[in-house]
């Protein structure tokens, strides 16, 4: 009775050069797996840093100007955009540690315009973990963000006199 190769059940042997073939394609596959992982924004990885998270989380829930919230601000305006049937387009949210527990926000937002052109503004947020305060850093960002009361100068400025009066 002829064999029939197709159910044969033994293993199969293979020559040292397809044995390289093979060794070489599963190398370049893991190779690209972790490239792909180092490479990864950090809006994807789900191992992302604490801090950051939570000066993400600072910002996104950040009393805005005519909203509860910066997101809110943000989610409230792309709405109001395509009421008035206009594209408008949030970005991805991005952290990055500037030095201790400063971190920096940024998001960017495109409008359509009138003439169908698109503008886009980048806005920009500075956390203080350690103070739990969010300030503005972009002339957008400035626009949403609501002024801190004034405290009065800040502390390590000498308190300077008033200038003599000329008679």
């Amino acid at each position: 009775m002829p064999r029939d190769m197709a159910h044969d059940s033994s293993p199969a042997r293979s020559s040292p050069a397809a044995r390289a073939v093979q060794y070489s394609v599963m190398a370049v596959l893991v190779l690209g797996a972790l490239y792909y992982l180092w490479s990864m924004p950090p809006s994807l990885n789900p191992v992302g840093d604490k801090r950051a998270e939570e000066a993400l989380a600072l910002v996104k829930h950040a009393p805005a100007i005519g909203a509860p919230t910066i997101l809110q601000a943000m989610t409230d305006h792309v709405r109001s955009m395509k009421e008035r049937g206009k594209g408008s387009r949030l970005g991805e949210w991005r952290v990055k540690q500037v030095e201790g527990d400063l971190y920096e926000i940024r998001i960017q937002l495109r409008d359509e315009g009138l003439n169908g052109q698109w503008f886009e503004r980048e806005f920009i947020w500075h956390a203080h973990m350690a103070r739990g305060t969010v300030n503005a850093a972009s002339l957008p960002a400035d626009g949403v963000t609501p002024k801190a009361p004034d405290a009065g100068p800040p502390p390590d400025l000498p308190q300077l006199p008033p200038p003599p009066i000329a008679k």
